[in-house]
């Protein structure tokens, strides 16, 4: 079995971002050269996510409004009392969760139509990291 990893940085301008990462997770695969596997795409923080889903821009202001709905901005969080300002970011990763892991076939990602990568950053303006894993023959 052949493994390859490799460490996004990601350092997004605004507080709540969404990444397509696709292209990113393609290019991995193309150097770890396999054909059949796996595929781990893991934000390495705890006020951030990965999903998968369509990358159509009406959607994520979707979601973006869907999460802030669940987990809004608010000062009342007993987070904060941490002196940390960002409860919400912590319940937003949570929903979404901090991983995905996309199957490999013949050497390309195993995707359902629309299907893509993507990283959520709910507290950003800072670099964050994010591995991918590739695993396979």
């Amino acid at each position: 079995m052949k493994i390859h990893t490799e460490y996004l940085t990601l350092h997004t301008k605004t507080k709540r971002a969404y990444v397509h990462l696709t292209p990113q997770v393609e290019a991995a695969l193309k150097k770890a050269g396999i054909k059949d596997g796996m595929i781990l795409v893991s934000a390495m923080h705890i006020t951030a996510a990965v999903y998968v889903n369509d990358n159509e821009g009406g959607l994520i202001k979707d979601i973006d409004q869907w999460l802030e709905t669940l987990a809004p901005l608010r000062q009342d969080y007993q987070h904060h009392q941490t002196g940390e300002n960002n409860g919400d970011a912590h319940l937003k990763s949570l929903i979404i969760h901090h991983e995905v892991i996309v199957p490999v076939t013949n050497g390309k990602l195993d995707f359902g139509p629309w299907q893509q990568i993507f990283y959520a950053e709910f507290d950003g303006q800072r670099d964050k990291r994010v591995i991918i894993k590739v695993m396979g023959e």
